[in-house]
């Protein structure tokens, strides 16, 4: 790396993590090669990390090919390992941005339910990382709220974890060719609580994995929630009340931890592909499930959801048809 970048990117790197931790605090950074596959960790102090000799370390191991990632939240002092039971507190929120990266971010700016990011990262052409500065978040509000997050905002809904690492910006982004620089950008210096964040936060532990669901299915062809399904779309068929339906659902599945959730969910995701099959067009498919539910989840997250739901019904009629 030229000496002049290499300056240019250590200065990003430093002033990065100078915003995101606090002198004294114990940080873990990785360094992850793609090709021959190859990791490396360190957890050192926050002032070791600044010191120009290893930020220029950092910088000769990007350049030869090195992702450079921070763990978002501090750890424990004397902790040797990144894991949940060494972090020391939540200093982060964050979503991870993989596609529609332009129109979800502005989508995320425009919006009253969150506010403004601390920062947002710029990791590759159309894919972002956004942080929020917190505090007052313990572990278990941090997950709900990241779950919540990466539903309202089309983000990545596997990074909730408190140990998620993060990209360092000023480096390069090594999985690409060419390679891409990590910028970043700090829309606010606040540091924001949970009452800044506007989502529902009892409905995080509802949150499904629909593709978890879905391997469950095809592993066993007579789960109760492939009869569901089979029972869903057998009503919709002939002309059961969306709303009623619902209701019957999630008497059946008491068992359930939110009965209603998965009531609401599997009706709507059956009624998508029902409706889609009839040849109605995707926004309008999304359209219909927003005002059918619109008194009934929250206006941060029903559009996002439906068109999540549509979006999972078109990909399930598409394997079918390859299948």
């Amino acid at each position: 790396m030229p000496q002049r970048k290499q300056e240019v990117a250590t200065h990003i790197a430093a002033d990065f993590l100078t915003r995101c931790f606090a002198q004294g605090e114990t940080i873990a950074l990785l360094l992850k090669r793609e090709s021959p596959s190859a990791t490396l960790q360190r957890i050192v102090p926050l002032e070791r990390a600044l010191e120009p000799r290893y930020l220029c370390w950092l910088a000769h191991e990007n350049s030869t090919g090195a992702n450079i990632y921070v763990a978002a939240n501090p750890l424990r002092v004397g902790s040797r390992k990144r894991t949940k039971e060494s972090i020391a507190e939540v200093r982060h929120l964050y979503i991870d941005i993989d596609s529609d990266g332009e129109a979800r971010i502005a989508a995320l700016r425009a919006s009253d339910a969150v506010p403004a990011p601390t920062a947002i990262l710029s990791t590759s052409p159309n894919k972002y990382q956004t942080l929020w500065r917190v505090e007052g978040f313990d572990f278990e509000r941090q997950e709900s709220t990241l779950k919540l997050l990466a539903i309202a905002f089309g983000g990545d809904p596997a990074c909730t974890d408190c140990n998620r690492v993060l990209r360092v910006p000023g480096f390069m982004n090594c999985k690409y060719v060419p390679a891409h620089r990590v910028t970043v950008e700090y829309p606010c210096d606040f540091v924001s609580n949970p009452d800044d964040f506007h989502l529902d936060i009892p409905a995080s532990d509802a949150v499904l994995s629909l593709r978890g669901v879905a391997r469950q299915m095809r592993r066993d062809k007579h789960t109760h929630s492939e009869r569901d399904w089979a029972w869903v779309l057998h009503q919709l068929a002939h002309g059961k009340d969306a709303a009623n339906l619902t209701h019957a659902l999630a008497s059946r599945r008491a068992d359930k931890p939110n009965p209603h959730y998965y009531a609401q969910r599997t009706v709507d995701m059956a009624s998508a592909r029902l409706w889609m099959l009839e040849g109605a067009p995707i926004n309008d498919v999304i359209t219909l499930l927003e005002v059918r539910r619109r008194f009934e989840i929250p206006a941060a997250l029903c559009y996002a959801r439906a068109r999540e739901i549509a979006e999972t019904a078109q990909r399930m009629i598409a394997r079918r048809k390859i299948a």
